[in-house]
């Protein structure tokens, strides 16, 4: 990149309100799965998207086939939301739920179903709650999944992503006493990455 993305002030308030929006969608998944979801502290990288696989497999030492599902956004700062996690533990996450006794929102329901639904909320949520901090309200596009069994180096392909920089945002949420992780991952063009600087610097002057 030419010139860094986030400098330190940037990068500690856009930590603090990822924080505040994965409070938002902890909550959300509560209520949809009937159980406690523990956070983990968001960190915040922004790198070339070429180096994004490598980044991630760092910060999260993931190094099983994933599942994705992506999301397009878009206001003055648009982009796409990946939701990230290991393909392994899904499996998990819908036996949760399609137990008979626990009082979820499923009777029964498909590990694609239920990995769309758990995006669908830690999007909306966080990208909803993030950008709205910063006086935007998004809209969003249709979730769509970008693969059920692969590397991260096959989820992050900069030939076919139109997005030159990628903002991780890398926040663990996990069912209590479960394996299951997520992780959210924001890809946007360095036009839209000036545009969140500027909303930073205008949230970090109102404080």
């Amino acid at each position: 990149m030419s010139e860094p993305a986030l400098n330190e002030d940037q990068r500690d308030a856009l930590q603090e309100v990822a924080n505040l929006a994965m409070g938002q969608a902890a909550t959300r998944l509560a209520t949809l799965l009937d159980t406690f979801i523990e956070l983990s502290v968001p960190r915040v990288r922004v790198v070339d998207v070429c180096e994004a696989a490598a980044a991630l497999r760092e910060m999260t030492g993931i190094n099983e086939a994933v599942t994705a599902v992506r999301q397009g956004f878009r206001s003055d700062i648009k982009g796409e939301a990946l939701v990230i996690c290991r393909s392994g533990s899904i499996a998990q996450l819908c036996a949760l739920v399609n137990d008979p006794y626990v009082g979820s929102a499923y009777d029964s329901i498909s590990q694609e179903e239920l990995i769309y639904d758990v995006a669908n909320v830690l999007t909306g949520a966080c990208v909803s709650c993030i950008l709205d901090q910063l006086g935007r309200t998004p809209v969003f596009s249709a979730p769509g999944l970008l693969g059920a069994s692969m590397s991260l180096d096959d989820v992050f392909q900069p030939k076919v992503l139109a997005w030159e920089v990628a903002l991780l945002v890398e926040v663990n949420f996990a069912l209590e006493d479960q394996s299951f992780r997520a992780h959210l991952v924001m890809l946007m063009a360095e036009e839209s990455i000036r545009h969140m600087n500027e909303a930073l610097d205008a949230l970090l002057s109102s404080l």
